[in-house]
């Protein structure tokens, strides 16, 4: 595989030809989630939509704060495989493998702990927390699996074969769609079908792509995965230091999303299952904007391995413009269709109400957010972890302390606002380290 036959010099069209393969592989993310809150959502009882909003916010917070297990290793293997250097990409990987597995051990031994904080953080009925029990107690075997998808998703980016990357995940969601389906509709499981759903994809993912990965390696980088020479101090701490300051900033991140949760729990139900709902809408239009993101990831660094300062600043350039315009092309589409996919996804008439009540902060975020996703993930691929840290914490203290405040005198509309504000605080902070990237070109 030769390095130099992947431009780093991207127009709109290149880009958006290497994100294409990413749009389909996000879409399906978010698809599983609207999927899964469909069944919990016409099911009759709200209790069953507000256990399974409350487990996977919990669960997601715990698993996308070790996103730096994707993030990290593309950053450095885009870079490496500027300069061309495959057995380095190989050993990177397989830090990250073991880094996975201990992360896993830890978290899995720790579940009794984590569903005791669930029960004091959360204001829920008794029933509702036997099901949030069921749904966690079933999902945390799945983290060495979805850590492992991480790892893989990455390095595929990194190296820009998003067809692939794209691959594993919409294999990983429909394969979730499938049994979560079969033991919801089927075998009446609710929340613990929909747990177990997840689990099983996972695993099938991850045995599939690891196979596939080491004969791919074998293949193109001529070089056999061993785990061999990879205790080396300085390899180490750059790998701590880039994982910790993107653990610290996805934690943090997570974190706010867990907030919105809790602070919907504080209004009621009714509110915390809406909030459900309408954040299927808010992550979709994030999975689709990421598509970008992630193409643009490898593209950064790859031009960076190169040091070339005017295909980053035209990449820069033409991703943030290509998510915008695509994020205006998703608010229009959310105008015209928002009651029917509320309609699909609930059949309970007070959630269907309030959600059309909350329409207009569907409609108007994506655009918005477009730029602090385009952002990130040039960031990301600058492997300017220090920077992205530092401005989610300024971000999220801000949201914390102001979404506290509309709350109290605005309910759920005051939340909205709140994350709206959130999305921005995110832009603004990141431009203003941007210029430390070009120190680097």
């Amino acid at each position: 595989m030769n390095p130099r036959s992947y431009s780093a010099n991207n127009s709109k069209k290149q880009i958006f030809l290497l994100s294409i393969p990413v749009f389909f592989g996000n879409l399906a993310i978010p698809f599983v989630g609207i999927v899964d809150t469909g069944l919990m959502g016409n099911l009759g009882e709200t209790r069953f939509l507000a256990a399974t909003s409350i487990a996977t916010s919990v669960m997601t917070m715990i698993i996308w704060s070790f996103a730096f297990l994707r993030m990290g290793t593309v950053g450095i293997v885009a870079q490496l495989f500027g300069k061309g250097d495959y057995r380095e990409i190989t050993r990177t990987l397989l830090r990250n493998f073991l880094i996975a597995i201990v992360i896993a051990t830890i978290i899995i031994l720790f579940t009794p702990i984590i569903v005791s904080l669930i029960k004091n953080f959360f204001s829920t009925s008794n029933e509702t927390q036997e099901l949030i029990n069921t749904y966690i107690f079933v999902r945390v075997f799945s983290i060495p699996a979805e850590f492992t998808i991480y790892i893989l998703f990455g390095f595929y980016l990194g190296i820009q074969k998003t067809n692939i990357s794209s691959l594993l995940i919409i294999i990983l969601s429909v394969l979730n769609i499938v049994f979560s389906s079969f033991f919801v509709l089927s075998l009446n499981l609710n929340v613990f079908g929909v747990a177990l759903g997840t689990l099983m994809a996972s695993y099938i993912t991850a045995i599939i792509f690891s196979l596939f990965s080491y004969n791919f390696i074998l293949k193109n980088f001529q070089v056999i995965p061993v785990f061999t020479r990879l205790i080396v101090p300085s390899k180490l701490l750059k790998l701590f230091t880039i994982n910790f300051d993107i653990f610290i900033r996805t934690t943090l991140l997570t974190f706010s999303f867990l907030w919105i949760t809790y602070l919907g729990s504080k209004l009621g139900e009714d509110y915390l299952a809406i909030n459900t709902i309408l954040m299927q809408f808010i992550i979709l239009a994030a999975f689709f904007l990421d598509a970008y993101a992630f193409s643009t990831e490898g593209i950064v660094g790859f031009a960076i391995g190169r040091k070339n300062r005017k295909s980053f600043l035209l990449t820069v350039k033409n991703s943030i413009q290509l998510s915008f315009f695509t994020g205006l092309i998703i608010s229009i589409f959310y105008l015209i269709f928002f009651k029917q996919i509320i309609n699909l996804i609930t059949d309970i008439e007070i959630l269907r109400f309030i959600s059309y009540k909350h329409a207009f902060w569907i409609i108007i975020i994506p655009p918005l957010a477009s730029f602090c996703y385009q952002l990130d993930g040039i960031f990301i691929g600058a492997s300017q972890t220090k920077e992205i840290r530092n401005a989610m914490f300024i971000s999220v203290t801000s949201f914390i302390i102001i979404s506290i405040y509309l709350t109290k005198y605005f309910g759920n509309h005051g939340l909205w606002l709140s994350l709206l504000l959130f999305v921005v605080f995110r832009s603004l902070t990141l431009n203003y380290f941007f210029d430390r990237i070009l120190k680097k070109l």
